[in-house]
């Protein structure tokens, strides 16, 4: 009995042990650490973590990888800042209970940072969302710290980008400065409330890149974001505490994909192909210049689809011609007329991503127009089914016109420019339509004419067979008739009206027989017309023709 009782307590014993020292191999205790070339690996298996190099770099780092997928993809580092020169690199939980990365003279290269009234009982764990989080206790304790609140350069799922306005705390990614090198970056990726939340990417603390607001199902300045797109992502805003976060979860868990902020300021998803046996990369945000922010300048629209991309608004121009000409158009565009509060009106144009920083007013479609009138100081609005009234006062900045997608945007104009508007319009359905009246008239013309000429031709060609066979009818009977009048030009001569004259004695009325319906008749002698001796022997009657008496 006593040797059970014994017994009994060794394995209590033993059992404490375990229950206050043993780990599971994806934790971090006070008495667990990770020297460099060990690791610890989620539960699942889905991410480790754990010392490496980069592909062009000797420097070691300590961070969080894809555990399954073959190539090299890190997600998260620690001493970014700071890389280790050597192996002698350690992660563990120091006195405090911070987690902290030590070179091999034991200097603390990188820590939690965070105040920790049970340093005694912290525990780091990985997780398979790829988040670290360091516990107060085991993981049912308090979340004193987690690396999806300070990440790097990667966007995984359930992360959340969030601004606290009350506390004014952000979690931002950061870029890495170049693919070898993961220290900060110039370009930083943020949730920003404004009036309406949406991201913005910042270059040097510069707005370089926005969103456009968020509409309850994407944000409406993003060409490339669709329903499809989007799916599981969200923005959650709280307005009472002021605070905002975008996050996404896909609903098929058999794709591995996650978002990477890459050196040049771009947000890049990469999905895995296991048949390639690589990253894939369906689409990237930025895809042109006019992504950029304020590319135009005040009142100027990009247009990636024209030679130069910016332009200024209809009843503008560009503040510095010159500038503006050499392709610098940051100056932007001022109003060729100034507003005067009065007989003003709208001009509407499509597919647009708004100007950065509208107000905001719950409303429907109609009420925009009205609101934005009773206000001299509005100088545009818009409308969104998921977002109400947007108003815009002072200088429209960041304009975009795309080729589908965005918004109709509204811009207050005086009158004047407005009638002129009407006219070019006129004249540009004037140009266009005419000139496509006149062709197709041509056309018809030359149709016609060509029709009636191949009428002609087959006209022609029947006319001239016919005029053939009575050319050679014609031709044989004026052969017929040319030889009887020569046959009778050579029996009956034809005489000179002198001859005939001396032979009458000057058509004497002695000489005159009698006188018929075609004139006088006169006999004669042969002897007259001695000289032509072929007829000297015949006597001749003739007769005198009506005007031939000279």
């Amino acid at each position: 009995m006593g040797k059970t009782n014994s017994g009994l307590v060794v394995v209590a014993l033993i059992s404490c042990f375990y229950l206050k020292f043993g780990t599971g191999t994806d934790t971090i205790t006070a008495f667990k650490s990770i020297k460099d070339s060990k690791t610890i690996i989620s539960e699942g298996g889905v991410f480790r973590l754990g010392f490496f190099s980069l592909a062009n770099s000797s420097n070691r780092y300590v961070g969080v990888l894809y555990n399954q997928v073959p190539v090299q993809t890190v997600v998260w580092i620690a001493n970014r800042n700071k890389p280790l020169k050597d192996f002698s690199g350690i992660l563990n939980l120091s006195s405090d209970g911070n987690l902290v990365v030590l070179n091999g003279k034991s200097e603390i290269l990188w820590s939690s940072n965070v105040t920790n009234s049970a340093p005694n009982t912290t525990t780091a764990q990985l997780l398979d969302s790829g988040n670290l989080v360091l516990y107060n206790g085991d993981r049912n304790g308090v979340n004193l710290w987690e690396s999806f609140q300070h990440p790097s350069n990667a966007f995984l799922q359930t992360m959340k980008i969030s601004t606290d306005v009350k506390t004014g705390q952000k979690v931002e990614m950061r870029s890495w400065k170049s693919p070898d090198d993961p220290s900060e970056g110039n370009f930083s990726l943020s949730l920003e409330p404004f009036n309406i939340p949406e991201c913005v990417v910042r270059n040097n603390d510069q707005l370089y890149f926005r969103t456009g607001p968020w509409n309850g199902r994407g944000f409406i300045g993003m060409l490339s974001m669709y329903n499809v797109y989007l799916d599981g992502f969200s923005l959650v805003a709280d307005s009472e505490e002021k605070s905002y976060y975008f996050t996404f979860e896909l609903s098929n868990t058999s794709i591995v994909m996650y978002y990477e902020f890459d050196p040049q300021g771009q947000l890049i998803e990469h999905q895995w192909d296991d048949g390639k046996g690589e990253w894939v990369i369906p689409s990237s945000v930025l895809l042109t210049d006019c992504d950029i922010y304020g590319k135009c300048g005040a009142f100027g629209v990009c247009d990636s689809t024209k030679r130069p991309i910016c332009s200024c608004l209809k009843g503008f121009e560009p503040r510095n011609v010159e500038e503006w000409g050499r392709g610098n158009w940051s100056g932007g565009c001022v109003r060729t007329t100034l507003l005067q509060c009065q007989n003003e009106g709208f001009l509407k144009l499509k597919t647009m991503k708004v100007p950065a920083f509208p107000d905001w007013l719950s409303s429907t479609y109609g009420g925009c127009e009205d609101q934005c009138k009773k206000n001299c100081s509005c100088v545009a609005y818009a409308y969104d089914a998921g977002i109400g009234c947007m108003f815009w006062s002072g200088d429209l900045i960041d304009m975009q016109k795309f080729p589908l997608g965005g918004v109709d945007l509204f811009i207050r104009l005086p009158s004047l420019e407005l009638d002129k508007e009407k006219r070019k319009s006129k004249i540009i359905v004037i140009t266009t339509v005419i000139p496509g009246v006149v062709s197709i008239t041509i056309f018809a013309l030359c149709l016609r004419c060509w029709m009636a000429k191949k009428r002609g031709r087959k006209q022609n060609d029947k006319q001239k067979l016919n005029k053939g066979n009575a050319r050679a009818i014609s031709s044989r009977k004026d052969e017929g008739e040319n030889s009887i009048q020569d046959k009778l030009q050579q029996e009956l001569p034809l005489f000179r009206f002198k001859e005939l004259a001396t032979a009458t004695n000057n058509f004497h009325p002695t000489k005159k027989l009698g006188q018929g319906g075609f004139g006088p008749v006169y006999r004669v002698k042969t002897m007259a017309f001695s000289s032509r001796s072929i007829f000297s022997q015949l006597t001749f009657l003739f007769v005198e023709c009506a005007g031939n008496t000279r």
